[in-house]
């Protein structure tokens, strides 16, 4: 229809349409983690990976003293640090403190009630990044529908919370798209302080200033940025600073892990050394390679093109690559290559993925996927995103 054309009061708008499978997507999303919510996520007998039901959630409700009501970053009693950024442990405290009333009860109890409640929560960090990512669409309303009816958002939603910062990120990039730099660099700064992953589309901002010669307006979107991840880390930095910068020491040390090719290549006998070194020298090249690419392309790409090579090229590089990292890249590539066929051929490896990591976790129960049918997974996957960056690429050219 055209700009002024009457929608002839229907309630079922488009944006509706799409909230409402999203609901229905993360609805079957808890469904299918019922055989571990039934026995409260026990780590006996290795039924939550047989099942393909795991999820961090109640874990880390038990193994890091929410359930004994501890503050995080400021308590640590005998229980792990959290090693999580400032604003995502702010968002699992809020959710312990909504399970506090059922103190009398189990801690199994607790700790399944602390994942419905998580659910409800990422449930509506889904439903924002849903409408963001239809209001990035423009006159494409119905590409939205491309994250509300995914298979990854179905399977990794309520795996981990990186929803939260996934539907922070979709938001700065709305706000920049309606040309209010300033408050797209707060929620960038605000995403950035829930999981690190987004720091990286400063690269495809900058570029595309540099080359539109708009840079007061990656300049205000910077300072934003600075002064809301000051705002909510600074406080949480000086009253706790072993607490806060758990998650930078961990992230420093941690070694080759799930799901990237480091850790595949450690297994088969062929560890990488220096690997903080490799993986950084790895993304600054991919980075640098997004710059390269927004200043020769013929016509200047789309933001969301750029964010999606950008999240990508910090995905492959990393040291571990998580099932719910799909999630990070799933907005941004519904509006980078909005066309089903190629969105579902990369959700296939992420499938496949998801099913094979948690059968070869089973092998520590003598039953399971075996070391080299794990890496042909991994392989796969891989190979699935590197499909999809290529399209991306060639549509930017």
């Amino acid at each position: 229809m055209g700009r002024r054309a009457a929608p002839g009061g229907r309630w079922w708008t488009p944006l509706r349409v799409v909230l409402a499978l999203a609901i229905l997507c993360m609805a079957l999303g808890v469904v299918e983690r019922d055989p571990c919510r039934s026995h409260s996520w026990s780590r006996a007998d290795g039924q939550q990976y047989a099942h393909a039901c795991y999820s961090d959630i109640p874990h880390l409700y038990r193994e890091r003293g929410f359930a004994d009501n501890e503050v995080p970053y400021f308590d640590h009693g005998d229980h792990q640090p959290l090693e999580y950024p400032v604003l995502t442990g702010a968002f699992m405290w809020a959710a312990a403190e909504i399970v506090k009333p059922l103190a009398g009860a189990g801690i199994d109890v607790r700790a399944v009630r602390f994942y419905d409640v998580n659910a409800v929560l990422l449930g509506l960090a889904a439903l924002v990044a849903v409408a963001a990512t239809m209001g990035l669409a423009g006159r494409r309303p119905w590409d939205a529908a491309l994250v509300a009816a995914s298979p990854v958002l179905m399977l990794d939603a309520t795996i981990n919370w990186d929803l939260f910062a996934v539907a922070l990120t979709s938001l700065s990039m709305l706000a920049w798209a309606r040309r209010r730099p300033g408050l797209a660099g707060v929620l960038l700064g605000l995403a950035v302080s829930a999981k690190f992953y987004p720091v990286v589309l400063l690269v495809p901002f900058g570029a595309l200033c540099l080359r539109g010669r708009r840079l007061p307006e990656f300049g205000r979107l910077l300072a934003g940025g600075i002064v809301a991840w000051v705002v909510v880390n600074l406080p949480v930095a000086f009253a706790a600073t072993d607490g806060w910068k758990e998650f930078y020491t961990f992230s420093a040390h941690r070694g080759a892990d799930f799901g990237s090719v480091w850790y595949v290549l450690a297994q088969a006998g062929h560890p990488v050394g220096h690997l903080n070194t490799v993986t950084s020298a790895l993304t600054i090249a991919g980075l640098a390679g997004v710059a390269a690419l927004t200043w020769f392309a013929p016509a200047p790409p789309r933001l969301a093109q750029l964010a999606f090579l950008a999240v990508a090229v910090f995905i492959l590089a990393n040291k571990v690559w998580s099932p719910q990292y799909a999630l990070w890249l799933l907005p941004l590539a519904a509006l980078a290559r909005p066309r089903w066929r190629d969105l579902l051929i990369w959700q296939a490896g992420e499938t496949v993925y998801f099913v094979g990591v948690w059968l070869y976790l089973l092998a520590g129960y003598d039953r399971g996927l075996s070391q080299n049918g794990y890496g042909a997974l991994v392989v796969l996957r891989l190979a699935s995103l590197l499909y999809l960056v290529v399209l991306v690429v060639r549509d930017a050219l």
